[in-house]
């Protein structure tokens, strides 16, 4: 069976060109290879959506598009991007064929008559009549909900104990559809563990659903999964034939970034073995510029001569310290952008930090403190210690007296002699 496996649209109304275009593109390559039944793992909006908007239209559309050509399987994917009961309405598109939903555990059959059957419970006692393709279906897990029951130190390891266990369960039924040639797939929204993140970063928490351990435990030929946006696969030969676990990844470029192709998978799928391909779709292409002090021009005329901008998305970032934000020419750094589709910067500000010295405090005299204070900051203190002495020694009258006479070029005063300046001194500022 050819089955077409999209993941993680995310349409919004900031993503909705880009969602939609690959989207499209995605369903027009579908539809041209004649897959025989549509995957959505997941994350089909990028946060709750009104019914009244553009995104949810365009959704809905494209779904229904789909539908016109094949069976759809729609699976919830995380609460933060679509909110409990967001997929319900894709239920009534009234297409050619139907839309199941999987919001729940279950098991799913592709009848031969074109209709999804779905488990009264959490898998079927026994496999239906006339099934084409099996489906296991394991939807988000609401991690809030295990907390409550043990807790929330106890949640991560339970929810992952929990999982083994239900897809090892399954195995049992997928055996038996294995041993009359009907494909086996398993589809979930989720992280394995060491997996990569859109950005080259390795998924390596304590928090993370599956290991490829668990999922190949289910004994399905093809794990379907989403929530990660980068396309990655791993397989496996043995006794139940060969198994591929994949992400198809993001349907489209919605970060900087973000390595690698992005597009949808073209499963090929039979009772024993299991093979996909990433078919790119045209996601927009950034470019992002990263300096580790102030942009230098020079390095940055060089990078758009090697990369282009035009029609690109560029993100321009720098770190500099807080006395140099100032002296960023944004304007000459646009000047050198000109042709991109959208130009970002970002300027990263380092605070000036001011600690007080260590063991300063334990000393006994301010002179000492200063030598200290000398030390660790690079300074001559003779310069200070000499107006601390003057301080400690001379009345304020005196010194204002004396600075004053040198200002204006009259010799230092004898005590007697600064005494009557002071004086008068100190009648005029202080009266």
């Amino acid at each position: 069976m050819r089955l077409a496996h999209f993941s993680d649209l995310h349409y919004g109304t900031a993503t909705l060109e880009e969602a939609d275009r690959c989207f499209g593109a995605a369903i027009d390559r579908a539809i041209a290879a004649g897959v025989e039944v549509a995957v959505l793992s997941g994350d089909a909006t990028d946060h709750g959506l009104d019914l009244h908007e553009p995104a949810t239209i365009r959704l809905l559309g494209q779904v229904r598009r789909l539908a016109n050509h094949c069976p759809v399987l729609i699976l919830q994917g995380t609460f933060s991007h679509e909110p409990p009961g967001t997929l319900a309405v894709f239920r009534l598109l009234g297409a050619r064929y139907p839309v199941h939903v999987a919001e729940r555990i279950e098991q799913v059959a592709l009848l031969a008559d074109g209709r999804w059957l779905a488990s009264s419970a959490w898998c079927f006692d026994a496999l239906p009549g006339g099934v084409r393709v099996l489906v296991s279906c394991v939807p988000t897990i609401n991690k809030a909900v295990v907390a409550a029951v043990v807790g929330a130190a106890e949640a991560a390891q339970a929810v992952g104990e929990h999982l083994a266990l239900l897809l090892a369960g399954f195995a049992p039924i997928n055996r038996r559809a294995r041993g009359q040639g009907i494909p086996t797939l398993a589809l979930s929204h989720g992280t394995v563990f060491g997996s990569l993140n859109e950005h080259g970063v390795p998924m390596a928490g304590a928090d993370h659903e599956f290991t490829t351990g668990f999922l190949f435990a289910t004994e399905a030929q093809a794990v379907m999964l989403g929530h990660i946006h980068g396309h990655q696969c791993w397989g496996q030969q043995g006794t139940v034939g060969r198994q591929c676990i994949a992400y198809a990844g993001s349907i489209g470029r919605f970060h900087y970034g973000e390595e690698g192709d992005k597009g949808f998978l073209l499963w090929e799928v039979a009772a024993g073995a299991a093979y996909c391909e990433l078919v790119p779709t045209p996601a927009r292409r950034t470019v992002d510029i990263v300096f580790e002090g102030r942009p230098d021009l020079t390095v940055l005329q060089a990078a758009v001569d090697r990369h282009g901008v035009e029609g690109a998305h560029v993100r321009v970032r720098w770190t500099v310290a807080d006395e140099d934000r100032h002296a960023v020419d944004r304007a000459a750094i646009m000047r050198l952008l000109v042709g991109a589709e959208q130009t970002r910067l970002e300027g990263r500000i380092v605070p000036v930090l001011r600690t007080r010295a260590p063991g300063i405090s334990q000393l006994d005299s301010l002179a000492a403190k200063v030598q200290r204070w000398g030390q660790l900051c690079g300074v001559e203190p003779a310069c200070v210690l000499a107006c601390l002495d003057a301080l400690s020694q001379d009345s304020p009258a005196e010194i204002a007296a004396r600075l004053l006479g040198e200002q204006a070029g009259v010799p230092r005063a004898s005590p007697d002699q600064a005494t009557d300046a002071g004086t008068h001194a100190i009648e005029v500022v202080d009266p």
